[in-house]
């Protein structure tokens, strides 16, 4: 069972690497900061870790799918847990700013690359993550009829989202009041982002500490590279 409810904590990347997860500056040029080096795509091969699992989902028109049509149709895929709610700036808000810089960057510098490459977030939260509330939490980077696509899916209860969870080891928390047990409406988890190859294998898990958009940009090219593509 993936759903806990023994803490009582806000959304966080749950990482004692305190010192590895970038520093915004917003006085600066909005880059994200970390402070080692990144090899260049395709000077490396990623491991393949574990066959991508599908499930029951819904979109934000509340169509039900496949989470597999999303990258089951021989595209590199990011595949992120969030809830929309989520308020850490270095929990779900971080990796919706680094899926959005990876997004802007690969239609920028890769064009040729864009129809190739997907980007899906998840929410744990069916209760209040319906498909109407991810539309409007998604907002113009869900309507998008050209780049990157970005598909923002969600379930329609937790007897759908559980198998998921369990298959991709994504422990979630709800917090509860430690006077009354009441659900106080927060959740807890580790920070993970899922890349797939085209063939539909986990091939890099990144959290918080690690997600750096330099090494997730690279290892997504390198998947591109492996799979015959031309960089410009």
């Amino acid at each position: 069972m993936s759903l806990l409810f023994p803490l009582s904590l806000a959304c966080v990347p749950l990482t004692s690497h305190a010192a590895a997860v970038p520093v915004k500056d917003p006085d600066a040029s909005g880059e994200l900061i970390f402070d080692y080096d990144v090899n260049p795509p395709g000077t490396y091969t990623l491991q393949k870790i574990q066959h991508a699992a599908s499930g029951q989902v819904l979109d934000t028109e509340g169509r039900a799918r496949a989470l597999a049509d999303s990258f089951g149709s021989g595209k590199v895929t990011l595949l992120s847990f969030i809830y929309s709610s989520c308020a850490d700036p270095n929990g779900c808000p971080y990796a919706y700013t680094v899926f959005h810089l990876l997004k802007s960057r690969m239609e920028r510098e890769q064009p040729q690359l864009t129809g190739k490459t997907r980007l899906v977030s998840l929410s744990f939260d069916p209760e209040r993550d319906t498909p109407e509330a991810l539309k409007l939490y998604a907002g113009a980077d869900a309507k998008a009829a050209k780049g990157v696509q970005w598909d923002f899916l969600t379930t329609a209860s937790l007897r759908e989202l559980i198998p998921i969870l369990d298959a991709y080891r994504q422990d979630v928390y709800f917090d509860l009041d430690p006077k009354t047990g009441q659900a106080l409406g927060t959740m807890s988890h580790v920070l993970k982002v899922f890349l797939i190859d085209r063939a539909g294998e986990v091939r890099e898990i990144y959290t918080a500490s690690y997600l750096n958009p330099d090494v997730v940009y690279n290892d997504i090219l390198t998947l591109h590279l492996e799979d015959g593509a031309t960089l410009k």
